[in-house]
């Protein structure tokens, strides 16, 4: 397993926008596009859900929910995957996890918490 690390939540007003970035740690800097990443997030009482997903080869997949809100991207040169999260709802709030997967092994972050204020 690899440790990664979120950033980017916060307090937002419904209507905006946040950025998570998720960083890569040295030990895989080498290995970081043999990665499938994506980003998960969870409600207390509820399981994790897929959000949105990226693979090595760039084919992107999002969660009927953030579909057309949500944009993943990843900087292979600098080992980061972003979510860009526009119009937010007061249903985004959760704690949103980084997830790498290789060779179907997946590692998480700590998570970051996003709270989307009505």
């Amino acid at each position: 397993q690899v440790q990664l690390v979120e950033s980017g939540g916060g307090l937002v007003q419904a209507g905006g926008s946040l950025r998570l970035s998720c960083k890569a740690p040295r030990t895989i800097f080498s290995e970081f596009v043999q990665y499938n990443m994506g980003w998960y997030r969870q409600t207390p009482g509820k399981q994790r859900e897929p959000v949105a997903r990226i693979s090595t080869s760039g084919t992107i997949n999002y969660g009927d929910s953030v579909k057309g809100r949500f944009t993943i991207s990843r900087d292979n040169s600098r080992k980061i995957v972003y979510l860009q999260m526009n119009s937010l709802e007061p249903e985004d709030t959760a704690v949103y996890f980084c997830n790498a997967e290789r060779g179907g092994m997946p590692s998480w972050g700590q998570g970051t918490q996003v709270t989307v204020a009505s």
